[in-house]
């Protein structure tokens, strides 16, 4: 169902660009903006790991360095047959985490260090999951593509206020130039968080499952997104256009399932999260999914 609902989102996000395109600057204005748009988003796509681990402050932790954690991530990446990634840990005490990286290849996942202090070791396993799961669904290469048509659209519109509003036998003419001038931009940039949306939802569902305690998981968003109502994010704050990859929305903490939501309610997720432990139970699973986890606070090694 997420993989439907992601391929109709690109699909309306394609012929978006492709009406406003033809629309606003033709065949020619809209190679051009996509072309531009490809090259930019290429250049985040090959370097964008490192620009968002540096802007965190991450640093790379050796299998010496943390030799339980490692231990506990080598297991998880072997169940969802993917290659160990780079561990990161990020000096901030509020409990989050992501995973960035162009393929499961050169993958990394980054913890902070309130996500190790506030949660068991079941509720790590599942988030550590839920971004190997990001990796596996290769959102990173889906997110490049949204960005590139979201930033096409974007140039469109700017080319028509230029050039297309000026231009009386424009077939907007210039009142519907400086209209799409807003509304495209607009409209691309909720298909882009609708995605993203989708995305958690799919990687909740891909982490439960490799972890097999989705209850772990449910628990562990329940925990994280107390904690961030609480504790600021400051590094988030000053890069807010990185708050997508976070596993919990890093700048509030908290969010509806609305038009302007990069992440979903964390309450809604939850639910989900339940309703997938009643369906292992009804297949015979119940041993995960009554596997919820220590409760308690404190180190999870």
């Amino acid at each position: 169902m997420n993989v439907m609902r992601t391929g109709f989102l690109l699909a309306a996000l394609t012929g978006l660009f492709l009406a406003v395109g033809y629309l606003l600057g033709g065949n020619s204005g809209m190679l051009v903006a996509l072309a531009f748009s490809i090259a930019t988003n290429l250049f985040a796509y090959w370097n964008g790991d490192k620009m968002v681990l540096s802007m965190h402050g991450a640093e790379q932790l050796t299998p010496q360095e943390a030799p339980e954690l490692y231990a506990l991530v080598d297991g998880l990446a072997q169940r969802a047959a993917l290659p160990m990634p780079k561990l990161y840990l990020i000096s901030n005490p509020q409990p989050n985490a992501f995973a960035t990286g162009r393929d499961p290849a050169h993958a990394a996942v980054a913890v902070t260090t309130g996500l190790l202090e506030h949660l068991s070791r079941d509720e790590l396993a599942g988030v550590i999951a839920h971004e190997l799961s990001h990796v596996k669904n290769r959102d990173t290469l889906i997110m490049t593509v949204t960005a590139t048509l979201a930033g096409a659209i974007s140039m469109l519109a700017n080319f028509a206020f230029f050039f297309g509003g000026r231009d009386r036998n424009s077939p907007l003419g210039p009142i519907g130039s400086i209209a799409m001038l807003v509304l495209a931009p607009l409209a691309a940039m909720l298909v882009q968080m609708a995605i993203s949306r989708t995305r958690e939802y799919a990687a909740d569902r891909l982490g439960a499952a490799i972890s097999g305690k989705p209850l772990s998981l449910a628990s562990a968003l329940r925990r994280i997104s107390g904690a961030a109502r609480q504790i600021p994010n400051q590094t988030a704050e000053a890069n807010p256009a990185t708050a997508h990859l976070f596993i919990v929305n890093p700048l509030s903490g908290s969010g509806f399932d609305n038009l302007f939501s990069t992440h979903p309610n964390p309450e809604n997720r939850i639910a989900a999260l339940e309703h997938m432990a009643l369906e292992m139970q009804a297949q015979g699973a119940s041993r995960y999914a009554h596997q919820a986890g220590s409760a308690s606070r404190g180190p999870w090694g």
